[in-house]
């Protein structure tokens, strides 16, 4: 195997002033939803979620978030994910998770002139109304639950409004995009989750799955899905990007493709590099797909083999390309912060929205779509996620399955 070329160092042109000073009107006025932030996994890392040590009111040099660049970002709402690794599982997962949401419940209480807790769309219009950023929570995994109904339940009782079916690993009821098929998409009990996050009023974020979770998933869903954090798989052939037919039946279904900025899935180059890491790995015995091992082996390999560099004008060609096959109405947002290393050049932390959208302006982006891109979708999809919950809950009580009874085993 042959070593990646050293990508140059990149500066890009800044927007011209008149683009950058519009993008900014557009975003005071919209203030953007984005559907994905690890920063709650960053502080548990690093200060165990003190926010004395790790105080985000000031620029934080060890993380990609903070409140000062999330206000010069314009930012007004951010999904907050409660993310544990899949190397976790059962109670192990389901107690670190719920340590993830009380984290953030405290981020919210420290800074509560700030942040103020967002359950419902019209919680974040009145978080913004009061000049706060509406915070929000989503849960990246299944193993989450522990294959549990009432754990999933008692998520949403805690805030938790979006639940990605799987992370990294398969759960026992539906396939990772990163892992070997095991149910063919999603097993019984993999249903029964769906029509009950559409019960509950919960979002189904169908990154991370196999595309054949994703089908399934559209097929038994009655509610729009989304995906938190994904890109184009036609433009960038990684299985964590999203197949044209899935985002072309994404209009019928309702739901929104929030276009992340991970270089792997933004880049051809950089998807490239991942799976020559991913090979140099698997020599000394670690898997790609197991996150935090995977991120310490790729610190000290890329020294060597330095990752290519994504570029701004790239997650443009993505956004576009969601808007053009499903819809303006299905394309949202979800830079991933703090979930990754690096990001597109001009866009390496959460004040860099500004940039982006002075880019789409300058390709003749109406104001229209913009806002729709960068807080519209996510809003509506919310809503109606939102009136399916309240009609089924008339007719539907929760249900008592199990994972044990739906698929045969304990």
């Amino acid at each position: 195997m042959t070593d990646m070329p050293a990508s140059a160092p990149t500066t890009p042109p800044e927007p011209d002033g008149s683009s950058l000073e519009r993008a900014r009107a557009v975003l005071a006025e919209h203030p953007l939803v984005d559907g994905h932030n690890d920063l709650p996994w960053a502080a548990r890392e690093q200060t165990g979620y003190d926010f004395d040590a790790l105080d985000i009111a000031a620029r934080v040099p060890t993380t990609q978030t903070d409140l000062p660049r999330l206000a010069e970002g314009g930012v007004g709402g951010q999904f907050w994910s409660v993310f544990v690794p899949s190397t976790l599982q059962g109670d192990a997962a389901v107690a670190a998770t719920l340590e993830q949401v009380d984290g953030v419940h405290r981020m919210i209480a420290t800074y509560a002139g700030r942040l103020a807790l967002a359950r419902t769309a019209d919680e974040v219009e009145r978080a913004n109304a009061s000049g706060r950023l509406a915070s929000l929570l989503g849960a990246e995994g299944g193993h989450s639950i522990g294959c549990s109904l009432g754990t999933l339940r008692m998520l949403h009782v805690l805030g938790v409004r979006y639940l990605t079916l799987t992370h990294n690993d398969n759960t026992p009821w539906a396939d990772s995009a990163t892992d070997v098929p095991v149910v063919g998409g999603l097993s019984a009990f993999g249903r029964e989750v769906v029509t009950e996050m559409n019960r509950l009023g919960m979002m189904v974020d169908l990154s991370h799955v196999a595309a054949t979770t994703m089908r399934a998933a559209l097929e038994t869903t009655v509610a729009p899905v989304i995906f938190s954090h994904s890109s184009a798989l036609a433009l960038c052939d990684t299985p964590r990007n999203v197949p044209d037919d899935v985002l072309a039946a994404l209009p019928a279904n309702g739901g929104v493709c929030m276009v992340t900025f991970v270089p792997e899935f933004v880049s051809p180059a950089t998807a490239a590099w991942r799976l020559e890491a991913a090979a140099a790995a698997a020599e000394v015995g670690v898997e790609a797909r197991d996150w935090e091992a995977f991120g310490r082996f790729t610190a000290g390999w890329q020294v060597e083999h330095p990752k290519p560099d994504a570029t701004i004008e790239q997650v443009v060609a993505h956004l576009e390309h969601v808007r053009e096959v499903a819809g303006i109405d299905h394309v949202g947002i979800g830079g991933d912060y703090d979930g990754t290393d690096t990001f597109p050049v001009g866009l390496e932390d959460v004040s860099g929205y500004p940039r982006l959208v002075a880019a789409l302006l300058e390709r003749s982006w109406s104001r229209a779509d913009v806002a729709q891109l960068v807080r519209g979708n996510t809003l509506r999809v919310m809503r109606d996620v939102e009136a399916v919950a309240r009609d089924l809950q008339t007719t539907r009580a929760p249900s008592l399955a199990t994972f044990a009874e739906l698929d045969g085993t304990a």
